[in-house]
Parts: C-alpha cells; sequence; structure tokens
C-alpha cells in the first residue's frame, strides 16, 4: 500500500527564512498581504488588461495603511526599519510590479529626495500630504536619449534673475500624468541639480504613454519643459551634483530587492496549485520528476534571493549598505524572478498564457523591471567594477 503524499511544505518555511522576522515586521507585512489581498487582488487582471490603475483612490488607500515614504521619519511618515518596507514591498509586488512601482516612486523617489535634499519648506508643504497619498509625486530623470547615462542628460535649467527656466523633457516617468508634485532634474551651468515643481506649472506639459506590453497597470509619461519658469524657492538646495539622483535610485532599487521576489513568490504558489489539480497520464502533473525538478528550483531561487534580501535590509538598517550591494541585489533577484517566471508558466502551458493566471502578466511586468532603475547589463558592470577596479562603461 502506498503512503499518501506529505503536506507540501513552502520554500520559505522549508529553510525557516522568515523565522528571523521580529513580530512587528510580520504584523506590517500580514497588513499589507491583507489589505493586497481584499482591494488589490480582486481588481489587478482588469486594471492590467485595461491598461487603467486608479491610482489616485488606490494612493490615498496606500496612505491609509502608512507604506507611502514608511520608512521615511516624520512629516506624517511611519518611520519604519529598512526591513518592515521591504516586506510591504514584496506583498505589493505579489500582485503586480505596477502596484510596487507606485509605492516606490512615490516614498523612495519622490518623497525621498524632498526628504533628503529639499528646504525644510518643501519638506513641510508636500511631505504630509504625500505620506497620507492626498498628493502624488514623479521622479524626472530618465530621458529618451539619456537614460543609462543621466550625467549626459540634456534638460537645462538656466538662471534668470530669482527664477530659472528649464528646456528639455523625461521620459518613462512613473505617475507623471497622476503627479500633483514632479522631481526634476535637470544640467544647469553649475552642475546637475534637482527642482521640486508642482505639476500645474506653465510650461510644463504631461503626455501619457499608451499601447504599453508590460507594466500595464501602473501611469508612464512623457515631461516636457517649454521655457518652464519656476523660482528659486523650488529647488532642492541639498542637491548639488549627480550624487543626489543616484542616491534616490538605490532607494528604490532596494524595495526592488524584495518586490520580484513577491512576485517569483505568487508564480511558484500559482504553478504548485495548479500542477495539483491538473491531471495528465493518470495523476496529477506535480507527480512528474520534470515538474517537480522546476519547482525544485525555483523553490531554491525564491530562497537565495530572501536571504539576499534579508542581509541587505540588514546593512541598511545598520547604516552600513553601499551601491553595489544594491547593484547585486537586484541583479540577482530579478534575474532569478524572471526564471521563475518562465518556469512556472510552462507549467501551465497554454493555461499560463490567460490573465486567468497571474504568471504571465508577471513574466511581462518583470522584463521591464529587468530594465529600469538601472538596465541588468548596467548592474553587471557595476559588479564587474567594483570587483576589478576597472570601469568598463566609462
Amino acid at each position: 500500500m502506498s503512503k499518501p503524499p506529505a503536506a507540501p511544505i513552502h520554500p520559505l518555511v522549508l529553510m525557516q527564512v522568515e523565522a528571523r522576522l521580529t513580530e512587528e515586521q510580520k504584523a506590517i507585512q500580514n497588513v499589507v498581504r491583507d489589505f493586497a489581498a481584499k482591494e488589490l487582488k480582486p481588481n489587478i487582471a482588469g486594471w492590467y488588461e485595461d491598461g487603467q490603475l486608479p491610482a489616485r483612490d488606490l494612493a490615498k488607500a496606500l496612505g491609509g495603511i502608512g507604506v507611502l515614504g514608511m520608512h521615511l521619519k516624520n512629516y506624517g511618515c511611519a518611520g519604519t526599519d529598512a526591513m518592515s518596507y521591504g516586506l510591504a514591498c514584496m506583498e505589493l509586488e505579489a500582485v503586480d510590479s505596477g502596484l510596487r512601482s507606485l509605492v516606490s516612486v512615490q516614498g523612495s523617489l519622490a518623497m525621498f529626495a524632498i526628504y533628503k535634499f529639499g528646504s525644510e519648506e518643501q519638506k513641510q508643504e508636500w511631505l504630509p500630504k504625500m505620506a497620507k497619498g492626498e498628493a502624488i509625486g514623479c521622479f524626472g530623470l530618465t530621458e529618451a536619449d539619456h537614460g543609462s547615462n543621466p550625467s549626459e542628460m540634456a534638460t537645462f535649467a538656466k538662471k534668470d534673475g530669482s527664477d530659472w527656466i528649464i528646456n528639455g523633457s523625461k521620459m518613462w516617468i512613473t505617475n507623471g500624468s497622476v503627479a500633483d508634485v514632479a522631481v526634476i532634474w535637470a544640467q544647469t551651468e553649475e552642475g546637475i541639480r534637482g527642482f521640486c515643481v508642482p505639476t500645474k506649472t506653465s510650461g510644463l506639459v504631461i503626455n501619457p504613454i499608451k499601447h504599453k506590453l508590460s507594466l500595464r497597470a501602473s501611469i508612464t509619461s512623457e515631461l516636457v519643459f517649454n521655457d518652464m519658469r519656476v523660482p528659486d524657492s523650488t529647488r532642492l538646495p541639498e542637491a548639488t551634483s549627480l550624487r543626489a539622483p543616484l542616491l534616490c535610485l538605490a532607494e528604490a532599487r532596494y524595495g526592488i530587492i524584495f518586490g520580484t521576489v513577491g512576485a517569483a513568490r505568487d508564480c511558484f504558489e500559482v504553478s504548485l496549485a495548479y500542477a495539483t489539480t491538473r491531471e495528465q497520464f493518470d495523476g496529477p502533473i506535480s507527480k512528474h520528476q520534470l515538474t517537480q525538478a522546476k519547482f525544485a528550483d525555483m523553490a531554491t531561487k525564491i530562497t537565495t534571493s530572501m536571504l539576499l534580501a534579508y542581509h541587505l535590509a540588514d546593512l541598511k538598517d545598520a547604516g552600513k549598505i553601499i551601491p553595489e550591494q544594491i547593484s547585486m541585489g537586484k541583479f540577482h533577484n530579478v534575474n532569478a524572478a524572471l526564471e521563475i517566471a518562465r518556469s512556472a508558466r510552462s507549467i501551465l502551458g497554454g493555461a499560463g498564457i490567460t490573465s486567468e493566471y497571474s504568471i504571465f502578466r508577471h513574466m511581462s511586468n518583470l522584463e521591464t523591471v529587468l530594465t529600469y532603475e538601472g538596465t541588468h547589463e548596467i548592474h553587471m558592470l557595476v559588479l564587474g567594477q567594483a570587483l576589478t577596479g576597472i570601469a568598463a562603461f566609462r
């Protein structure tokens, strides 16, 4: 008589990865997970298929549970540790990368830029509203011809008396067409500077980008500046070089390191549930050796990615993290998540390409995550420079 199958073990339970979390961290993760299950999962397939996102309503709801700028202190922000922020990103991206992007751009790019480099007046004006989701921010750095090399950006801000006149454009800007404030980076005669600009400012035109095949549940825009005049009070006084926006990008990349584990986890769970009920050759396909080999590979990748994320959270909370470590985290975890999504999709066969299941949507999104916040190749070269001492991209 054959033995009944043993109860399956989740990969993060198998290696007791989550046992190291504090009760407070688990509680924060559960709040975001419950919110995602009730408010996001039932709607995400429709938002993705329609290429729409109720960003303003979502921002207020996310502000209501305290995840917007949650790792910042004061100004209405929750002031959590880096681990808790990472776990929140993981639960959001387990639903969709576009939802984590909304939170990352709001908190780790726009809010962080104001928090780190802004004046006290700018912080008081924007951060409390942004933490509540009453105001949405975007981050204008990337240009159509200057993505991986922002030091060559063409957008230029010229001093004119006590004002600045900005001309140029920015591309692939998340939250752009729903933003109330734009953090804009521009060349000046003294070097790169940042500006905190209300989006209703005359001379600023925002064009939504349509026809995307990835990150469809995310708002992406082009920002165009035509002799946009802004007072010097909009300048971020502590942002005096390219180092400022690069520090902001490091904050956002940190969230991706955790977020992609969420996407990978969801792909694993969906494909495992499917494999235990889908029958072929006189039994569930989960009994076949090739299918189990895929699950073993996926589980190992999820576990190692989570352990890497936890280690980087510890370094960040200790104030010891460096950009090269964040590059390794993004380089490894995004690639691992994409490989998991592809493998999970193959288990579902033809069903894997439908919107009934989340896997193909994750796979499509992750192709974009592989590129934004520093391309996969650039992070590879950052690591190459760290290991050899030679910069291959300069």
